[in-house]
């Protein structure tokens, strides 16, 4: 696309016809002295051919240049600008749990998380966001990033099982709080504050794999500046015999302790419209840093006209020095 940085330069173009309208007008009519020892220097049928070749010549120089000012650009793709907010991971069960389809019709737990979560993830703009999966091991799917487009893939491409069929919380946390320090350490000191950084822990299920106690986990991130926020999936347990509640593998006290000492919050999501719900929420709690911003590369063209100018000021040159001897 041909763009034009400095369009009002080109007010200067008709400067030589109004130098050319004004001298005419400015000439004497009439009676005019003869000297007859100028007549060599009158003007003549040659003398005035010259003069009109002259005047397309510097008027041919003069547009050029006018040309090159303007600066005409050959603009290119859009292409986005990494943008600094946020640092937001999501960590996501994908223990043998999250295959229950109780959330959506016969969509799975995960399947859920995965549509209602990806929707989350595009909305970041502005932010670096990664991804975990954990299970009995936790796993780092996706870095730090402001690519959301690629985050969102690698979380539709997430299966059960793929991590273990058990649930290691903690160790989700010490992962997150590991990638977090990593990340500061290769970005060195900057504006960025401990207090954007987040993570969102998603599961179904209670912690019973690991190396590292949940709670345990969540005094480490809150000395890290880690602020947890945590949800709960999966329906909720219907009511056994003679009304005692049924049963359900969540551990929600140690949830909502983990986003406490955090300065989190826990949100308990028991179908697709209440994740919904959850997500909207945490992106009024963690807003995001902004709107992606765009550039487009610009190549510029004022060098062509300007060297087209370059070459035709050597002919004028010559002509001047004709004029003068």
């Amino acid at each position: 696309m041909i763009h034009i940085a400095w369009p009002w330069l080109a007010l200067l173009a008709p400067l030589p016809w109004l130098h050319y309208r004004l001298r005419a007008a400015a000439e004497p009519s009439g009676t005019a002295l003869f000297l007859p020892f100028l007549r060599g220097l009158g003007s003549s049928a040659a003398a005035a051919h010259g003069s009109r070749r002259a005047q397309i010549l510097f008027s041919v120089l003069w547009l050029l240049l006018v040309l090159a000012a303007v600066r005409p650009q050959w603009l290119g793709d859009p292409l986005p600008v990494p943008t600094t907010g946020r640092k937001l991971l999501l960590a996501v069960d994908v223990s043998g749990s999250m295959a229950t389809p109780d959330m959506a019709g016969s969509a799975t737990r995960l399947q859920v998380v995965q549509q209602v979560a990806g929707r989350f993830i595009d909305e970041r703009r502005g932010d670096q966001v990664g991804l975990i999966l954990f299970g009995t091991q936790p796993y780092l799917q996706a870095p730090l990033t402001p690519d959301l487009t690629t985050v969102h893939r690698f979380l539709d491409e997430a299966v059960v099982g793929v991590a273990g069929s058990e649930t290691a919380i903690g160790d989700a946390i010490g992962l997150a709080i590991k990638r977090l320090k990593g990340a500061a350490l290769q970005g060195g000191k900057d504006s960025q504050s401990a207090g954007d950084e987040v993570l969102v822990l998603l599961t179904d299920g209670e912690s019973n794999a690991g190396a590292v106690a949940p709670l345990e986990a969540a005094r480490l991130a809150a000395q890290a500046g880690l602020r947890i926020y945590t949800i709960g999936v999966g329906a909720l347990p219907q009511p056994g015999f003679f009304g005692a509640p049924g049963n359900s593998d969540l551990d929600e006290d140690t949830l909502k302790a983990i986003a406490k000492i955090t300065g989190g919050e826990y949100f308990r999501a028991a179908d697709a419209d209440t994740l919904q719900a959850v997500y909207r929420r945490i992106d009024k709690l963690e807003p995001a840093a902004g709107r992606e911003q765009w550039f487009r590369p610009a190549d510029e063209w004022f060098t062509w006209p300007l060297g087209a100018a370059l070459l035709l000021s050597i002919p004028a040159a010559s002509f001047m020095s004709r004029q003068w001897t």
